[in-house]
């Protein structure tokens, strides 16, 4: 049974709704968040996770400090499963929400493509 959770890698937001553009963006295409409030990253959600999926290079820091060198095989950007890796530009800077929401779709079906090829779904 896969377990999916998205985590937060700072304190600012930890226990605040989806971001309000987030939300509609994810709304916009039938995905409901309503109940979901961030949380803080930890490193026993490192150790006991197959996988730790980031978006950017600051995430991928971020998550290394907290993961500890032991997990760090284990955390890869988004778009690394993608024929053109490259981090996801963080729609807080960019405010273009249905390019990160464009960019996640394409990611997500290459994560599921190698985990399918792996029989690992």
């Amino acid at each position: 049974k896969a377990i999916i959770s998205s985590k937060a890698t700072s304190d600012w937001e930890i226990g605040n709704h989806v971001y309000p553009p987030a939300r509609k963006k994810l709304n916009e295409n039938g995905i409901d968040c309503s109940l979901k409030r961030a949380e803080k990253l930890t490193k026993a959600d490192c150790d006991e996770a197959d996988y730790i999926v980031v978006m950017d290079e600051s995430n991928l820091r971020d998550t290394r400090a907290i993961a500890g060198k032991e997990n760090y095989e284990k955390i890869k950007m988004l778009l690394d499963y993608t024929s053109a890796p490259r981090a996801i530009a963080d729609p807080w800077y960019t405010g273009d929400f249905s390019a990160t929401y464009r960019d996640l779709c394409v990611g997500l079906k290459a994560f599921e493509d190698y985990l399918v090829k792996r029989g690992e779904l």
